[in-house]
């Protein structure tokens, strides 16, 4: 293989690993982040939630399937950088159209290969997420200067990023087949496989900004609204925050992932916190409080709404519960008004990349909206 210029990933606690370029040179900042999926990387790229974000990949080997036309979640690459131990030399898959590392160029993206990923998550994972830079083809020498640009730059806590991904104009994803629900989707950074999820169940997706108003809203004369995924904190929202409290008012099915879930829990009167270091992967296990079933989930997020697992609290909208939680640390993973048609889910159920154990989520919502006609 061509020898790569060197490179070095920067953290904000003065801590310095070295490697080489990976993608475009040049430099890129950002919360630095693990994500412990082994396979889906093509699928966390693409991932609006990752905005801003540079993002580990703890699985030692990435790369092997290339990238191809069909799989990307958006219409971009999201994340601020990527940083890998062994690139594969070149892929092996009959979908691949290029590499990885030839996409990543393309789109301008900066990251950087052969470090000790290991050694860098479990920094992570023992001091939490933090501001971070990726160096290269520049003096990667000089520590103290990539460490100063590093210390100025923005923060995640207070970040609101959802503006950022949020679709400039509104969009129909058409169902498949007759169509027998219609949908308005909030796009707070949505993934291009939620609204395909609900269109095989006959639901038409309306694809709305994040600016849109409760009238136009209703305008589409929706039976369900959905909140999509998305990047930033959740304390920021307070547009989204309040359009939901208006929909839950009429009361008009809702259901929220992600992002969305900690915007519905802000509606319901829940606080959010930052957690250490997140969870990002699609292997997170998911307890369900009223049957105690686990399901493991696909998930990004560095938010969580506060809570108990099982907890049942009063809202203004009604009795409310805490109904899903993370096996790992407890963190809340989903909520249920007891008394109003909404709930939502702290992971990712349209499986993109993951398992599928959560794609019946949609059944459920889809029934939620036959119960309210």
């Amino acid at each position: 293989m061509t020898a790569q210029a060197p490179a070095a990933l920067v953290l904000e606690d003065g801590r310095i690993f070295r490697g080489e370029a990976f993608g475009s040179e040049g430099s890129c900042f950002g919360e630095v982040v693990f994500s412990t999926g082994m396979t889906g990387y093509q699928e966390t790229l693409t991932d609006p939630s990752y905005h801003r974000q540079i993002v580990v990949a703890t699985a030692p080997q990435i790369g092997n399937t290339g990238w191809n036309d069909e799989d990307d979640e958006s219409q971009r690459i999201w994340v601020a950088g990527y940083a890998v131990r062994d690139p594969a030399r070149r892929p092996s898959s009959w979908r691949a159209t290029r590499t990885l590392q030839e996409e990543l160029r393309r789109q301008g993206v900066v990251g950087i290969a052969n470090l000790d990923t290991r050694a860098l998550t479990r920094h992570i994972r023992e001091l939490g997420a933090m501001r971070a830079g990726v160096f290269s083809g520049e003096d990667v020498t000089d520590d103290q200067r990539m460490i100063e640009r590093v210390v100025s730059g923005d923060r995640m806590l207070g970040a609101d990023l959802a503006g950022d991904v949020t679709t400039a104009e509104s969009y129909v994803v058409p169902a498949r087949g007759q169509r027998r629900f219609t949908v308005a989707a909030l796009d707070l950074g949505i993934k291009s496989n939620t609204p395909r999820m609900l269109a095989e169940r006959g639901v038409e997706v309306h694809v709305l900004p994040l600016s849109s108003s409760l009238s136009e809203i209703t305008a589409v004369e929706p039976d369900g609204v959905f909140l999509s995924n998305g990047p930033g904190d959740p304390a920021t929202a307070d547009h989204a925050v309040e359009l939901t409290r208006q929909v839950l008012s009429r009361r008009l099915p809702l259901f929220g992932i992600c992002f969305g879930n900690q915007i519905l829990g802000r509606a319901l009167g829940r606080g959010t916190y930052k957690l250490p270091y997140g969870h990002r992967g699609i292997n997170i296990p998911v307890i369900d409080s009223d049957t105690g079933r686990v399901a493991i989930t696909a998930q990004n997020h560095g938010f969580a709404v506060r809570g108990e697992p099982g907890e049942h609290f009063d809202t203004e909208f009604g009795r409310a519960v805490v109904s899903h939680h993370c096996a790992n640390d407890g963190a809340v993973e989903g909520l249920r008004l007891l008394d109003a048609p909404a709930f939502s889910v702290q992971y990712h159920p349209e499986a993109a990349a993951g398992p599928h154990d959560a794609a019946n989520l949609f059944d459920s919502f889809v029934r939620l909206m036959s119960e309210a006609r």
